[in-house]
């Protein structure tokens, strides 16, 4: 039986925290996580403004006080003055991940070419993986998932193929998804027997 994992969520939006607009990031990526695990977890979710401080404090507190295995963040990742959460997650992080943020863009490509604007990255902070998402719940979707063909077969995998493997590697528990949304991807020696 596969542990529990938590993970928090982070919508990072002026606006939104302001309640000048209702937050779009948090509902999708519980929705998509809804879909795509099958093993049990629960979310601890932060709703807060563009404000680097505020951004570092929340991600220490997720990682070190909750204790979440995977913080996935969206919102603040464009080249506006006010878009500081990469700066925020490599101020907190221990080891920069980059592969994460190189394969987020290059999903993002095939959609829009304004993908290159966009600046998320990854990072592990003790036994948290912590991963900057966009801040468009379609986009969240493409990038967690991947790219389908009309006949919904994957023509490109999703960044969180990679992501229970990886919280495996830092020490958190095993997660185990929902193939027909995304399958994890373990090597052989790392794949647990299903229980019935």
């Amino acid at each position: 039986m596969s542990d529990e994992i938590t993970i928090g969520l982070v919508s990072i939006s002026d606006r939104a925290s302001e309640g000048t607009y209702e937050d779009q990031g948090i509902p999708a990526l519980r929705d998509w996580l809804g879909r795509a695990l099958t093993s049990p977890w629960r979310a601890e979710a932060r709703l807060i403004p563009d404000d680097r401080a505020t951004i570092e404090r929340t991600l220490i507190e997720l990682a070190d006080v909750v204790g979440c295995s995977l913080i996935l963040t969206t919102g603040g990742t464009g080249p506006a003055p006010r878009d500081v959460t990469p700066e925020a997650t490599l101020a907190v992080g221990d080891k920069e991940m980059p592969g994460f943020g190189e394969e987020m863009r290059r999903i993002s490509l095939n959609f829009v070419p304004t993908a290159i604007l966009s600046r998320q990255v990854a990072v592990v902070r003790g036994a948290s993986l912590i991963v900057n998402l966009p801040g468009q719940p379609k986009s969240i979707r493409e990038t967690l998932e991947g790219v389908r063909a009309a006949d919904g077969s994957v023509t490109h995998v999703g960044i969180f193929a990679a992501i229970p493997y990886c919280v495996d590697l830092v020490g958190g528990p095993y997660v185990e998804t929902d193939e027909t949304v995304i399958k994890a991807f373990r090597p052989k020696q790392a794949i647990r027997p299903k229980k019935d």
